[in-house]
C-alpha cells in the first residue's frame, strides 16, 4: 500500500478549479438532488442549451474529490513521511449531496463517505481528521469551512468505516448551472487558537533619558524661530 499526504492550499485549488470543466471523481447521486452513497453512473457533460427556470429548479451542484485531497496520512512523532511511521490512512470513497431552496437561498447537505486503514505503529483510539467543504461559484468562494471530525478505531486488524455529513450549507440561489462543491481532505490550520498558542504582547523596550543641558541664555537682539528649538 502507497501511502500520501497531503498539505494546505485546498481553498485556492478549488478557486482555480471553478475556471475549468468539472473533473471526473467520486460522485454519486441524482440531479433530483436526493442524498444517496450509491454508486451510480456520471451525469453526461452539459449541453450549451439555454437554461430553463424549471432546470433550474432540479439543478444541485456535483461534489468534485481534488487529486490530493483524497487521502490523509497520521504519523508518529518525527516520522513525517516514513511509510514505517504510519499511524493510521484515511481516504475518501464517495462523495454526494442534497439540494432544496426556499427565499431565494440555496441550501446543501454535503455527505463523505470513507475508511480508515490502520498503519504499523496503529493503536486503537479516537483519531481526528481535517475535513474541508467548499462551494465556489467562479473566482467567489460562498463558503469554505474545515471540520476536525472524529472517528473511534477500535479494530486494528481491519479497515474502519466513516460517514461525515454537514447539512445546512446556505448559498444564494444560482442563476446557471455554475456552481461547484468541493470535499477534501485538507491540513490548513485549524480555526481555533488555543489559549497557550496566543500571541504574547511585544516587550517594550525601556527609553534611556539623555538629560539635556540648559539651553544658554538668548541676546536681547537674537530672534528664534520655533525649528531652533529642541523638541
Amino acid at each position: 500500500m502507497v501511502f500520501r499526504s497531503f498539505n494546505g492550499g485546498f481553498v485556492a485549488s478549488a478557486v482555480l478549479a471553478g475556471f475549468m470543466l468539472t473533473v471526473a471523481g467520486c460522485q454519486s447521486g441524482d440531479s433530483s438532488g436526493v442524498l444517496s452513497l450509491g454508486t451510480q453512473k456520471q451525469d453526461p457533460q452539459p449541453t450549451q442549451a439555454k437554461v430553463t427556470a424549471s432546470s433550474l429548479q432540479a439543478y444541485c451542484p456535483k461534489v468534485t474529490v481534488r487529486d490530493g485531497t483524497a487521502y490523509f496520512n497520521s504519523y508518529a512523532k518525527g516520522g513525517q513521511g516514513d511509510q514505517s511511521k504510519v499511524v493510521y490512512q484515511a481516504s475518501i470513497g464517495d462523495v454526494t449531496r442534497d439540494c432544496s431552496r426556499a427565499n431565494g437561498s440555496l441550501t446543501l447537505n454535503v455527505a463523505v463517505a470513507g475508511k480508515v486503514v490502520p498503519g504499523p505503529l496503529a493503536s486503537a483510539g479516537t483519531i481526528t481528521m481535517p475535513i474541508r467543504i467548499v462551494v465556489v461559484h467562479g473566482a467567489d468562494v460562498l463558503y469554505s469551512k474545515l471540520h476536525q471530525y472524529q472517528v473511534q478505531v477500535s479494530d486494528l486488524s481491519a479497515a474502519t468505516q466513516f460517514v461525515f455529513n454537514e447539512p445546512n450549507i446556505t448559498v444564494p440561489e444560482p442563476t446557471a448551472k455554475d456552481y461547484q462543491i468541493f470535499a477534501g481532505y485538507d491540513e490548513g490550520p485549524s480555526q481555533a487558537v488555543a489559549s497557550s498558542d496566543k500571541p504574547k504582547p511585544p516587550r517594550r523596550k525601556k527609553v534611556q533619558v539623555v538629560k539635556q543641558k540648559p539651553a544658554e541664555s538668548v541676546p536681547s537682539h537674537t530672534q528664534t524661530s520655533i525649528s531652533d528649538i529642541p523638541r
